[in-house]
């Protein structure tokens, strides 16, 4: 490349000025370059030599919004991801906070009302109705962040269609809606709503949990205090506000709760039912304590019956709710809010949440210090809000291990890519056509594929612990990866093949509403903007680094796509070449390491 005599002349003439009239700001490589003619000895498509100097071959801005949006939502297209790169995270994330919340269940009433007018006789609204509801929704919307921080909250605070929820769509999308609604609000309010949803009022068995009876042998049930402690709030061990491990003299971690405490907690949540009915044959006009899950409108949380809570004190981790002998439902209710307040600002709850999040967001293995930074907002957003989940969501995303290219580079940051998050991605990065605009995914098959879906984790545990270590150097090194207790011989294989389906024949995601053999309800990817370069195997390679590598795409998977498809060159491929070319590119994008481990 022939430049050395136009920087000679460059650097002469500003010797020759005594006094600069202007700073520049840019520099040579991102500007100044007017009179300048650069050459080189070869140069392929769009990789021209005068963008060694006019700045447009630099896409490292582009690369981390694109990162940045890897994060923060479920997916992002090229118009987004320069918008963001314009505005600043920051003000993207405040503009977010002002996004009015897209709930499901409106969307899925309003699909089952179609569905049901065209066959009174099918069965529903079911999981598959929530399914259709929750891609519709994440297709069309605008409120990204909170959708996806939903998303993160849902493997938290976790029911699944791996029960007889399954059955009743009105259920699961109104549960769902709890973190919809309070992604942005405060972790306490998220807490309360799950403990009085019927949803995991029924998947927990505190719906209708009676107070003691020991003549009949029965006891409170326990479930829901002890998953409330171990999975919602405190966790197994007390932690430093690092979220590190509490030990003792022994170097052994001390619990945070015994079987007694779980006993005495299990009291409080006594006496809760339904908090409405249906109206049904053989159901009740108003709700009583034991009506039937059934009956119920399952939309309403629960209520307190008094009479079936357990009377007298109830004391756990220390802490005490005097109790009485007698209750009316508004004092009863008050000891499970009591309960839920006080786990709320258990000193283990901000650390203990913080983690989980990071986890679902930016990376697996967190540094003690990204957490306890977070935690700090947990416990106060700087106006003395404890709980503040526009605190901690800002604090995760905008964190220096999130951002900085110090923990771009450290090799143990980053995560495996969840399977949910790469099927929206897709989705949501590149231009879609739907016949109908609707985007009715029936989301079976994928979970057949990957094992997961949204809401369909196989236990309470969710999909994955936030402690699971693979087999091989993982425990040597004191590192976790939950995604891969999913990843294995069979779902790394459902997954190939679901991505040779979207992209060899551009069929996305379906309903189970007609889509074949007319597939009016199909969704296919449209690739003509990535048609448009694709002459150039370097420039396409580079697009797709924007969309899906955030610039992490290695030498030797471009060497692997370079050799795929710079020979193309068959009969049938050329019916179509760029056509061609892109569905193989996209492919091998979509099946890299480079884009499955993301940083």
């Amino acid at each position: 490349m022939n430049v050395r005599n136009s920087l000679l002349t460059f650097i002469i003439i500003g010797n020759l000025s005594p006094v600069i009239a202007q700073q520049y700001k840019d520099y040579i490589g991102a500007g100044n370059n007017i009179g300048i003619t650069v050459t080189a000895s070869s140069s392929t498509g769009a990789s021209t030599p005068a963008k060694t100097l006019d700045g447009s071959g630099l896409d490292a801005a582009t690369y981390d919004a694109s990162r940045f949006l890897g994060q923060a939502t479920f997916g992002a297209d090229i118009e987004l991801i320069n918008d963001v790169k314009q505005m600043g995270y920051e003000a993207w994330i405040n503009d977010q906070f002002t996004k009015s919340p897209q709930t499901i269940l409106p969307v899925m009433n309003t699909i089952w009302d179609e569905i049901y007018a065209l066959d009174n006789e099918t069965f529903g609204p079911y999981a598959l109705h929530f399914n259709y509801a929750w891609w519709q929704t994440n297709m069309t919307n605008q409120d990204l962040l909170r959708q996806r921080t939903a998303f993160a909250l849902s493997q938290i605070l976790v029911t699944s269609i791996n029960s007889d929820l399954r059955d009743w769509a009105d259920c699961l999308s109104s549960y769902y809606d709890i973190f919809v609604t309070n992604a942005f609000g405060n972790y306490k309010d998220i807490l309360l709503q799950v403990t009085k949803h019927p949803a995991m009022g029924y998947y927990l068995s505190h719906l209708n949990n009676p107070r003691e009876d020991t003549e009949n042998n029965i006891h409170p049930d326990e479930n829901y205090a002890r998953e409330i402690m171990q999975l919602f709030s405190i966790g197994l061990h007390q932690l430093n506000p690092n979220g590190t491990k509490v030990t003792d003299g022994n170097g052994n971690p001390v619990p945070t709760y015994n079987n007694n405490d779980i006993k005495e907690l299990a009291k409080v949540f006594t006496g809760l039912g339904g908090g409405a009915t249906l109206d049904m044959m053989y159901c009740p006009d108003q709700p009583e304590f034991g009506t039937s899950m059934y009956c119920l409108d399952k939309t309403v949380p629960m209520i307190m019956f008094a009479w079936a809570h357990e009377p007298g004190p109830k004391t756990f981790l220390g802490h005490t709710i005097p109790g009485s002998t007698t209750y009316t439902n508004a004092t009863a209710m008050a000891e499970v809010e009591n309960a839920v307040d006080f786990l709320f600002n258990h000193p283990n709850t901000g650390p203990f949440v913080s983690y989980r999040l990071i986890q679902r967001l930016v990376t697996s293995n967190p540094s003690p210090e990204y957490v306890e930074r977070v935690a700090a907002k947990f416990a106060n957003n700087g106006s003395n809000v404890r709980g503040d989940m526009k605190a901690v969501i800002k604090a995760i995303l905008l964190d220096e291990e999130a951002r900085s290219q110090e923990a771009y580079l450290n090799p143990n940051s980053g995560k495996l890519r969840e399977p949910m998050l790469r099927y929206t991605h897709i989705s949501r990065a590149l231009p879609t056509d739907s016949h109908r605009d609707r985007y009715w995914n029936n989301g079976y098959n994928y979970l057949d594929a990957t094992r997961q879906h949204v809401m369909a984790s196989p236990s309470v545990f969710n999909f994955y612990g936030p402690d699971y270590q693979p087999v091989g150097d993982w425990s040597a090194l004191d590192l976790v990866g939950p995604e891969f207790k999913i990843h294995n011989t069979a779902t790394s294989i459902g997954y190939i093949n679901s991505v040779h389906g979207w992209t060899l024949w551009n069929s996305l995601m379906y309903s189970w509403e007609g889509s074949w053999p007319d597939d009016q309800d199909g969704v296919w990817l449209l690739l003509n903007e990535l048609e448009s370069v694709a002459n150039d195997t370097e420039t396409l390679i580079n697009e797709l680094d924007k969309l899906f590598t955030h610039g992490q795409l290695s030498d030797e998977t471009r060497q692997v796509m370079r050799n795929a498809l710079n020979p193309m060159q068959t009969p049938w491929e050329q019916a179509s070449p760029n056509g061609v070319r892109v569905k193989l590119a996209l492919y091998l994008m979509m099946i890299s390491p480079d884009y499955n481990c993301t940083k």
